[in-house]
C-alpha cells in the first residue's frame, strides 16, 4: 500500500501547541489517514471516483469517524497511522442525511479516542483547529467564520453547518477541535466565498451534535434505523431564484422520468419553489422513499407536469464487503 501524498500546511497556518489550553499533539494523534478503493461499477464511482483519500478521527476503541463520501461503496479501506503503520478497516456504515461515515479498524490502533464536544456551544470568531492526519504540519489553526444553512447540489441539506477560515487543503474527514481539544465537527467540503472584494476558501464542517442521535444506529445497522427520505437522483443549483437541474444520476428516478439537464423545477406538488432549500423541504415533506413526487417543470419554453417515483438511494449502492 503506497503512502499517502506528502505535503505540509504552510507554517504560518499551522497550529502552535502554546496557543491552546489542551494537549494539541495528543488530540491530533487521534486523526488518521484514510484511503479507500471502490469498484469501477459502483453507483458512486462516476461522480466520486474509484480511489478516495482523506482523514478520519478515532472516537472510540478502533472506531473511526469520517465523512461518508470517502467510504461509500468501498470494497477496501486502509487506515494510515502516524507511526507509519497501515491497517485495514471495515466500513460500518454511513448516513446520507448528515454525511457521517464510520469505519472499524481491523486491528489494534493504540490511539486514544478524542472526546466529543458540543458544536452548539461554539460561536463565530471561536479559535479552532482543523486537524488532518500527520499532526501539526498537516493541520490548520483556524476560526469559525459562519454558522448557517447549507444546501448541496446532491439532494443534501444541513439546517446549520459550520464554516472555518483559513481552509484546510485536504479537508475530507478532518477533525474540527474546539479550545478544549474536543471534536466538534467533521470536514466535508472546501467552498469559495467573497469577502472585501476578494475570493477566499473556507471549509464546510458537519457539526458533531448531528452524530449523537444516530451513532448507535450506525454502529448496529450501518444506517439510521428509520424510513429513508425520498430521493430523485438529480443534481441542482439555484440561479436567479430558480432551481435548475445541472445533472442526472444514471438509473435514478429522475432519469427514468426523462428529466434533463437544464430543466427548471417550478413547483413540487403544486407548491412553487424558488430555492434549493425550499425544493428539498417540500420534496421530503411528501413522505418517505418510494412516494410519488409531482413536479412542475419548465424546459425550452414548455411547462409541463411530471410525476417522479422516488426511491431510497441506498438501494442503488453496493453493500460494504464483509470480512
Amino acid at each position: 500500500m503506497p503512502a499517502l501524498t506528502e505535503w505540509r500546511v504552510p507554517p504560518a497556518h499551522q497550529p502552535r501547541a502554546g496557543d491552546y489550553g489542551f494537549d494539541l499533539d495528543r488530540a491530533l494523534s487521534s486523526v488518521v489517514g484514510l484511503h479507500s478503493i471502490i469498484p469501477s461499477d459502483a453507483f458512486s464511482a462516476e461522480t466520486l471516483g474509484t480511489e478516495r483519500a482523506g482523514n478520519g478521527i478515532v472516537i472510540d476503541d478502533g472506531l473511526v469517524l469520517t465523512i461518508g463520501y470517502l467510504i461509500t461503496e468501498a470494497e477496501a479501506v486502509w487506515l494510515h497511522l502516524g507511526d507509519g503503520r497501515v491497517m485495514e478497516g471495515h466500513v460500518l456504515g454511513f448516513d446520507q442525511v448528515t454525511g457521517f461515515g464510520l469505519v472499524q479498524a481491523l486491528g489494534k490502533l493504540d490511539l486514544a479516542p478524542v472526546p466529543l464536544g458540543s458544536s452548539a456551544a461554539t460561536g463565530i470568531g471561536d479559535r479552532v483547529v482543523v486537524g488532518g492526519a500527520g499532526g501539526r504540519t498537516r493541520s490548520v489553526a483556524s476560526q469559525i467564520v459562519a454558522r448557517q444553512e447549507f444546501a448541496g447540489y446532491w439532494e443534501y441539506l444541513l439546517d446549520e453547518a459550520i464554516f472555518t477560515y483559513p481552509a484546510h487543503p485536504n479537508w475530507g474527514g478532518t477533525g474540527l477541535f474546539n479550545d478544549r481539544g474536543e471534536l466538534i465537527g467533521i470536514g466535508s467540503l472546501q467552498l469559495e466565498r467573497e469577502r472585501d472584494g476578494k475570493a477566499e476558501h473556507v471549509n464546510m464542517v458537519v457539526p458533531i451534535d448531528l452524530l449523537t442521535p444516530i451513532l448507535d444506529d450506525l454502529r448496529k445497522f450501518g444506517r439510521v434505523n428509520k424510513p429513508a427520505r425520498p430521493w430523485l437522483g438529480l443534481f441542482s443549483t439555484e440561479i436567479d431564484r430558480r432551481v435548475v437541474i445541472i445533472g442526472i444520476s444514471s438509473n435514478g428516478p429522475a432519469a427514468r422520468a426523462e428529466l434533463k439537464t437544464g430543466d427548471v423545477i417550478l413547483a413540487v406538488d403544486g407548491e412553487k419553489v424558488t430555492s434549493q432549500t425550499g425544493f428539498y423541504r417540500k420534496l421530503w415533506a411528501l413522505g418517505t422513499a418510494g412516494v410519488d413526487v409531482p413536479l412542475t417543470v419548465h424546459h425550452e419554453g414548455v411547462t409541463f407536469d411530471v410525476t417522479v417515483t422516488s426511491t431510497d438511494r441506498m438501494k442503488l449502492l453496493k453493500a460494504p464487503r464483509l470480512h
